[in-house]
């Protein structure tokens, strides 16, 4: 025999726990003793026991055994319990109120029949907080041994308070039954899973414009795509659900009318690539490393100076979609023209001002962002 435990405890509302879920998670009173016709240890919920005292607040005389067999019973305790319990990990600890303190009791997982004796328990509930000067009221006595398991038993009972505790137990609704238990685990299980499922998928309308986007426009996410969503969203999944041939010719469109922009189609390095893509054909140098346009960029002299202002989206009414937290309202911006600088070369200094937003950035020239590494 062992005594992982012995001397005082402390305790609050008249509980102690023996834990053994390795989550800590704890039953409540009334799951603990459903079903049972003894109420001072609750063992309905499998790993766990709910001890009661009959002191309210303050330190209790406490000792805990573990046994090979069943100790014979002895007479000078008072009000005396037995119920089986099995823990659910190799961690199985006495555990106080709001876990202010722990006592590991090295129970290997198995079968074991459980004693729980009280003595003092009205004298306990009599004084309700013990303080530190005054002599102890109740004591008890927690013993383990291995033993197949067996509905619980009242083996004696003295004590007022121990007779309410019992007419309480007895008077709950019998527990669930494993079956019932792991039914319920699952369909919690499945509602966590469903909720986190329908957050995702609320997420992912809001940001592609109130509707899902198909598996090609999912896989097109390292692309711009999400970038043109705040101009026009049904724009978007249109091309997404075009033929490939469509979607060509917009991109060739596209990428000629950037370049027109930028003043860049009459170099004839971009003509080439221009060319090639209208044509099918694979792209030329520069093109056909991913640094080379930039590279040529920078070192090409007859690159213009030429300032494209930031698209801005064209203004929308409110959407009726909500981010978690917060109401997304698409911003009243106006759209703005790009601009060539003049003939001196020095850059444009036409601004837009948003209805209500900051001052806007400085802009900067092709050479700048060149300069500076941007992509």
């Amino acid at each position: 025999m062992r005594r992982p435990v012995a001397g005082e405890v402390h305790v609050h509302y008249s509980q102690i726990y023996v834990q053994s879920d390795p989550d800590g998670t704890a039953p409540g009173l009334g799951e603990a003793f459903a079903g049972q016709s003894g109420g001072l240890c609750g063992a309905a919920v499998p790993g766990a026991l709910w001890l009661v005292t009959g002191l309210h607040t303050g330190s209790v005389g406490f000792t805990v055994e573990v046994h090979d067999e069943a100790p014979p019973p002895t007479p000078d305790w008072e009000d005396v319990v037995e119920v089986s319990f099995r823990p659910v990990s190799e961690d199985t600890s006495l555990v106080q109120w709001g876990g202010e303190a722990a006592w590991d009791l090295e129970l290997p997982v198995t079968d074991y029949r459980v004693r729980y004796s009280a003595r003092g328990m009205d004298k306990g509930r009599d004084l309700d907080t013990r303080t530190a000067k005054e002599p102890r009221a109740d004591s008890y006595l927690l013993q383990f041994w291995p033993a197949p398991p067996r509905p619980d038993q009242v083996i004696r009972q003295t004590s007022r308070n121990a007779a309410y505790r019992h007419d309480y137990a007895r008077g709950l609704p019998a527990p669930p039954t494993p079956e019932q238990r792991a039914e319920a685990e699952r369909l919690a299980r499945q509602a966590k899973e469903q909720a986190a499922e329908d957050r995702r998928l609320h997420y992912e309308r809001w940001q592609w414009g109130g509707r899902l986007p198909s598996e090609a426009l999912r896989g097109a996410r390292q692309s711009n795509v999400l970038g043109l969503l705040p101009f026009d969203s049904d724009l978007v999944h249109t091309l997404g659900a075009a033929n490939p041939e469509v979607q060509h010719t917009v991109a060739l469109l596209a990428a000629r009318r950037a370049c027109e922009a930028a003043g860049l189609t009459d170099l004839p390095w971009v003509a080439g690539a221009l060319a090639a893509l209208e044509a099918g054909r694979p792209l030329p140098p520069p093109f056909d490393d991913p640094a080379g346009p930039w590279e040529t960029l920078r070192s090409d002299p007859r690159v213009p100076d030429t300032t494209v202002l930031e698209a801005v989206p064209p203004e929308h009414p409110p959407t009726s979609l909500h981010r978690p937290g917060r109401t997304i309202r698409t911003p009243s911006w106006k759209r703005s023209p790009a601009h060539r600088a003049p003939s001196t070369g020095s850059p444009s200094r036409t601004t837009r001002s948003p209805p209500c937003s900051p001052p806007p950035a400085p802009r900067r020239s092709w050479r700048h962002w060149t300069r500076c590494g941007t992509r």
